[in-house]
């Protein structure tokens, strides 16, 4: 299926497939939230993958966890062959995954749905905008702007400081701003209150928790802003086939894991 916006930068998206791969990093960043660090366990380097895609990974010995886990695209280093996880602690499936130790191989099916589109004026004023382990997408987004002349700048949302994930590695590709539930650090308040939503920016790229994209994509409509969203439905397979992660746009109703997950805020039927 060819994706329904243009490929990111200079990337095309590779065909999709199914790996196995192996844990070379697994990483404890927060009481939640563990960073997995994957390679081709056959050597082969990694297919070509755009940001705001996703991957579905196999549980394994877990017999009573026999759906794959979708997981978005942390980060894709070249230098290492390392695909990124960042996963959060959810359930039984989750907490197997973030508890792997170095060398256990997963089945993962990579890369799959749609990205980000490319901006193209390196004058634009694009703003990344992320919730919780919503942040994970939008790494390798800014890694990949910074690297082809663009001035990403990064706006955080957590409940509390210890809660804000990579900031650090963020802060390499552009400015960073923060906004904290307990205001323990950046400006106090959620992260769509924060000031830098309500200056000059061109294009806004989402992902976090559904109210805070709703509010993000309001406040996108108000200033004139460009916005496009990466949806966390429910998924099961991936591939279109199960049928519950279903989304009503305005072509009606698509699956997020073929047709997206990431959309423009005029596709969808969201009342904002």
């Amino acid at each position: 299926m060819k994706p329904s916006m243009p490929s990111f930068l200079d990337i095309e998206a590779g065909r999709k497939r199914l790996a196995s791969m192996r844990v070379v990093a697994s990483e404890p960043i927060h009481s939640l939230y563990t960073l997995l660090k994957l390679t081709m366990d056959d050597g082969s380097p990694l297919p070509p993958m755009v940001p705001g895609q996703f991957v579905q990974v196999a549980v394994p010995d877990a017999p009573h966890t026999f759906l794959r886990r979708p997981i978005s695209v942390n980060m894709v280093d070249e230098a290492d062959n390392t695909l990124w996880l960042l996963i959060r602690r959810a359930g039984e499936g989750t907490n197997r995954l973030c508890d792997l130790n170095v060398g256990s191989v997963l089945s993962v099916i990579l890369p799959l749905g749609n990205g980000f589109s490319s901006p193209i004026d390196p004058s634009e004023r694009l703003l990344l905008v992320g919730g919780g382990v919503g942040v994970a997408p939008l790494l390798y987004m800014g890694k990949l702007l910074a690297e082809h002349g663009f001035i990403p700048e990064f706006l955080l949302g957590a409940r509390s400081e210890v809660d804000l994930l990579q900031r650090d590695l963020f802060a390499a590709y552009g400015e960073v701003h923060v906004a904290t539930d307990d205001g323990s650090t950046g400006e106090h308040g959620l992260v769509t209150q924060h000031s830098r939503l309500s200056q000059p920016v061109d294009k806004i790229y989402c992902c976090g928790p559904a109210p805070m994209m709703k509010a993000v994509a309001k406040e996108a409509r108000r200033i004139g802003a460009d916005c496009e969203v990466s949806l966390e439905n429910m998924m099961a397979c991936g591939v279109g086939a199960c049928l519950c992660c279903v989304e009503n746009t305005v072509k009606g109703n698509v699956c997020v894991c073929t047709e997206g997950p990431v959309f423009n805020i005029n596709q969808l039927t969201w009342p904002i």
